[in-house]
């Protein structure tokens, strides 16, 4: 576990450059257990009509799984205090890990979302489990174009495992990685106990 937190917070001096410049021009928009804050950081909210340079068109603003019915507005995360990958401030949005790669871009991106809200609401990603082998995930970015990515495995994550091979991906390829949480509610840590994450893979045509 400790592991991916230094490997999340050694990607902040590489991607410094591009997270300063994607605030600078206004671009508005766990790993188990630990990883994920229970408190997100401060979040960029995406949003369609701000004007962006044409480096920041790809960047993601909507998800859609039509196998699960999820049909979702993209926030952005950082990391939070303790080295966590930040998480979306609602229940019905995702959010995608802005200091890796853009989806679409080699490497794996991770969007994350919530399963169980409180008080029984509607997450967003409630059915994530419900996904099969060959389901497709759609990501579209500002002006429109969409990519899209076919589910390779599904795989679930205990406290003490090493999910380094969610962020990180050296095979050339593009990635997308969904996770949410699975598992029994921890009433002390007031936290699902483990993670669902999704792996994706690019579709080629």
């Amino acid at each position: 576990m400790k592991l991916l937190k230094a490997y999340l917070k050694g990607r902040i001096l590489i991607v410094s450059t591009i997270v300063i410049s994607i605030i600078w021009t206004g671009a508005t928009s766990f790993f188990v257990y630990k990883y994920f804050d229970k408190t997100s950081p401060e979040i960029l909210v995406a949003s369609a009509d701000v004007e962006l340079p044409l480096l920041q068109i790809n960047l993601p603003v909507r998800l859609s799984i039509p196998s699960i019915e999820v049909d979702a507005n993209v926030e952005y995360v950082g990391l939070a205090s303790d080295g966590s990958m930040g998480v979306p401030k609602g229940p019905l949005e995702v959010a995608w890990y802005m200091l890796g790669p853009k989806p679409g871009e080699n490497g794996s991106s991770v969007i994350d979302g919530h399963a169980g809200w409180a008080r029984g609401e509607p997450a967003v990603f409630d059915n994530l489990y419900k996904m099969k082998i060959g389901d497709k995930i759609y990501v579209e970015n500002y002006i429109g174009e969409i990519t899209t990515f076919v589910v390779r495995e599904l795989k679930i994550y205990s406290p003490n495992a090493n999910a380094e091979e969610v962020f990180i991906s050296d095979d050339g390829g593009s990635h997308l990685n969904l996770i949410t949480c699975t598992g029994l509610w921890d009433k002390i840590e007031k936290n699902h106990a483990s993670r669902l994450v999704v792996f994706a893979d690019k579709e080629i045509k």
